[in-house]
Order: structure tokens, then sequence, then C-alpha cells
């Protein structure tokens, strides 16, 4: 808990009398207090109704200083320093826990695991329901190839309605409506495969994944299992097109995050691999994340935003693509199709999965 005492106006510290703080709370509050701008009279006049019950030493007042303490603070904290000569000089505070991570399941468990997942994966898009949503693609190029230097491209949102199969219809670019329009007639890049087939075609049978245990997770305050993945190429149906008339199907590797409580896939990261050197793209990395939307009066784990970076020559692409607003579909729905604000970063961030941190809801 930080110790803020900087509203606190001179007449009533006066009022209030002496405060006995310990030292570390005195730097608290200065750090505070410089970081809220107060007056440095107002902090000083705080000062001298402060008592310390350990002394305050000279590097500590020298450190204040250089955060930012004014003359006058500075001088009420000599003050201070001189009154708790006698005082003695407390310890350090403990270092905080080293965090022990539990350990894995065990081979036994992983199995487990992974066939429960592959179950859930395989029959994915035979539980989903008919619905429309909007998916929102907002494009972005770093000419430097870093990923430091973003410039946006453009924004395409678009109607995404599920009948069994996924159909798009782009509604507007760069806000402005369109119409008859698709995705690929923009240029650019463009990914498909984010409802089921992308999960499906890694733990389908005849892919042979090889699956090993990677570490514990946490992504929107649940406790995941995270398993590091592997396709071969010889198994890979993983299709990357340039130009309309170059393809290739590489290897590809990655993440895949398991809820620990559901057994559902919440997460996916992949990254083909040994691509030929002469194709024009290549550094691809892709990852998907799923959570629960209720359609209807159910609730089903979909779509909630995919990431697409990728190289052509140094310069570097990226495609975030989020999945809102989903309806139940049928001639009664309908959506606003205004292009929603971006997601919050922590809605896909990864955390530790000991962090107690409530995640911020969802807009």
């Amino acid at each position: 808990m930080r110790f803020l005492l900087v509203l606190v106006t001179a007449a009533v510290l006066t009022a209030a009398g002496e405060m006995n703080l310990t030292v570390a709370q005195l730097v608290m509050f200065i750090r505070s207090s410089v970081e809220l701008k107060q007056p440095d009279r107002q902090v000083a006049e705080y000062l001298r109704h402060v008592k310390l019950k350990d002394k305050l030493e000279d590097r500590t007042i020298e450190d204040l200083q250089t955060l930012g303490a004014g003359p006058r603070t500075v001088a009420a904290l000599r003050e201070l320093s001189e009154a708790s000569a006698s005082l003695t000089v407390s310890p350090p505070p403990p270092p905080p826990p080293v965090y022990v991570p539990p350990p894995p399941p065990s081979s036994e468990e992983q199995a487990k695991i992974i066939d429960e997942a592959r179950e859930y994966a395989i029959n994915y898009t035979k539980q989903l329901p008919n619905f429309i949503c909007v998916q929102v693609t907002r494009r972005d190029y770093d000419p430097t190839g870093t990923g430091n230097n973003w410039y946006h491209s453009d924004t395409i949102t678009a109607r995404l309605s599920y009948n069994g199969f996924e159909n798009y219809e782009v509604i507007l670019h760069n806000n402005q409506p369109v119409t008859n329009a698709n995705m690929r007639q923009f240029g650019g890049t463009t990914s498909e495969g984010e409802f089921g087939s992308m999960m499906k075609e890694i733990f389908e049978p005849e892919s042979h994944t090889q699956f090993s245990w990677d570490h514990w997770g946490k992504l929107r305050g649940r406790k995941t299992y995270v398993f590091a993945y592997d396709v071969q190429q010889e198994y890979s149906k993983y299709h990357v097109e340039a130009d309309d008339k170059l393809a290739i199907v590489p290897a590809y590797r990655g993440l895949v995050y398991i809820d620990e409580d559901t057994k559902m896939v919440v997460k996916i990261v992949m990254t083909p691999y040994d691509m030929p050197a002469t194709f024009p793209i290549h550094d691809i990395t892709s990852s998907l994340d799923y959570d629960l939307e209720t359609i209807g009066d159910m609730q089903y784990m979909l779509p909630l935003k995919s990431v697409l970076t990728s190289k052509r020559d140094r310069q570097m692409t990226k495609n975030d693509i989020e999945f809102r607003l989903y309806r139940k579909f049928g001639t009664e729905s309908s959506i606003k199709f205004e292009t929603p604000d971006p997601l919050p970063e922590d809605q896909t961030k990864e955390k530790p999965s000991e962090d107690r941190t409530p995640d911020k809801p969802q807009k």
C-alpha cells in the first residue's frame, strides 16, 4: 500500500500534531509528492511535524534530491537527519520471495490433457451455433523491419457470418462504407482459419503432431497448461500464398494453451519454419486467442483476437484482427456497423500463473 499524504494542507497538518514515520514511509511519501508535483513549501511544512523512528542517512536525502525533492524539502530532510542521528538504521526490506512454479503434470496426465483437448478441437465446429459478428482488421507496416516503427496502413471492418462455414463481407474501409467487397480486393496480408481449422489441424491424428510440456500460464484470469507442438512439413496443411501465384506448405510449430478446468483450447501461437529462401514472404508468426462469448442463452469459446506478422524483403507487416459483437444468426439479427475501439492489451497478454492481479473487463 502506498503511503499518501500529499493532498493534506499545511493548516490541517499543523492541527494534526506530530506524525511518527519510518524512513521507508518517509521515502514513499516524498516519492509520491514528487510524482504528484506537490508544492515544495507544503511538503517541507509537513516534514516539520514528522518524527522518525529510525535514522535518516545523508545518502537517502541525496537520492530524494536527485529524484526531484525541492530545496525546502531537502532542508527539512536534513533537519530530520540531525534529529534522528542517535537512532539505528533500519535493515533493508527482505527480498521478495522467489516464485517456484508447481511441477508439470506427470507424463500420464499430460497425455490425458492432450487427448481431451484433441477431442474438443476435432469436434469444435460441430458445437458452434450459427452466428454473425464484426471482424475488425487493423493493418500496420514497419519499413525498418524491426517491429519498433509501426505505421498504420488501413482498417477493414467486415460482417462475418457463420452457418457451418465462414462468409466475409467487407462493410467499411477506413470507416467509409463499401459494397460488394472482399478482403483480397484491398491487397496486403490476409489470413483464414480462425474458426476451427487451425486448431483442428494441430490436433488431428493425421498431423502426427509432437507435443511437449512447456510451462504453466494464465490468460484472462484463468490458469492454463501450455504445450509446445511441432508439425513436420510432410504432414502440414498450413498454406502460405504470395502474389496469387506462389504457394508453399511449410512445417510449423508453436504453443497451445489449454484451460486447466475445461480442457478447452484458449490460445494458439504458430510459426512456420524451414521455408524456402527464395519465397518472398518470411518470418511469419501468428497468434489466436479464444474467449467465452454469449450467443442466445449459451456460452461458446470463440475467436477473440488474432495477430499475424510477416516480412517481405525488409518490410514487416502486422494484422491485428478482432472478433466482436457476436450475435445469433437469423433474419432478426442486426449489428450496428461501427468500428469498435481496440481491445485492451491485457486481454491477450499472458501473465505468470501465480499472478493474482484481476484482469480488466473486456470492452
